[in-house]
């Protein structure tokens, strides 16, 4: 048997989300795996680093793949993407040592969150940021978002407490602005599910002034999510990277 990790690419608003659904033939993994079998003749299995909700994108997700069966790594990522939607492409595979696992051995990701504040949105990018025609307080944000780096306990900022553990480390908060576009950057362990877009949602409440900076301390410490602010919608996520 061996094992590849593949690095993926995807227009999220296309499909239903990563994991394979019962229901609907419209899921990254399902697709993956079909694809993937139909070449190679067997019955693959295709795990990503995690589960990115319908509508998030991906410029650099991975996935693990173990097979039997032997195949060049150049000839099988042509044949893939020949055979894939426009919306989902594999740039890059890697073989790895038996035992890699694309979720259980990563390290850390990083996800950026896109915000448009002009008072039309533009054409092009209307599909990929959150339209937010308001003056925002960068430095207010910032000041917010120191106070979400460290090993804290996130139990605030998840709409679904099904994970052990809500602890998590976040390494780097970013507040990044080019003319009336506005990137947040997140880099830690891991997320709870809609952790990044409930953290986004808060970070622009306080940057409309509709919550003190000193506030994020109390949302943290109460571990109540009706205490922090908005779930940004999906179309402005993507996830960046993943490190091993």
């Amino acid at each position: 048997m061996k094992t590849y990790k593949l690095t993926l690419m995807y227009d999220g608003g296309c499909f239903r989300g990563w994991q394979r659904q019962g229901n609907t033939n419209l899921t990254i993994q399902g697709i993956l795996e079909d694809t993937a079998s139909e070449i190679l003749q067997e019955r693959v299995e295709i795990n990503g680093s995690g589960r990115t909700d319908a509508g998030v994108h991906a410029k650099g997700q991975t996935a693990s793949m173990v097979v039997s069966t032997s195949f060049h790594s150049r000839d099988f990522l042509e044949q893939m993407n020949k055979e894939l939607p426009d919306e989902l492409k594999i740039k890059d595979i890697v073989l790895e040592k038996n035992g890699f696992h694309a979720r259980l051995s990563a390290k850390a990701k990083c996800y950026e969150y896109n915000i448009d504040t002009r008072q039309k949105q533009g054409v092009f990018g209307r599909k990929y940021s959150l339209s937010y025609p308001y003056e925002l307080d960068l430095c207010a944000m910032r000041q917010a978002a120191s106070y979400l780096v460290g090993r804290q306990d996130f139990a605030a900022f998840t709409d679904l407490k099904e994970d052990k553990s809500t602890v998590r480390t976040i390494y780097k908060v970013e507040i990044e602005q080019r003319q009336d576009t506005i990137k947040l950057v997140y880099c830690g362990t891991g997320f709870l599910y809609h952790m990044v877009r409930i953290l986004t949602g808060t970070l622009l409440e306080v940057g409309r002034k509709k919550k003190d900076p000193e506030e994020i301390k109390e949302i943290l410490a109460s571990k109540e999510r009706a205490n922090a602010g908005f779930c940004a919608p999906a179309k402005g996520l993507f996830l960046k990277e993943v490190y091993y």
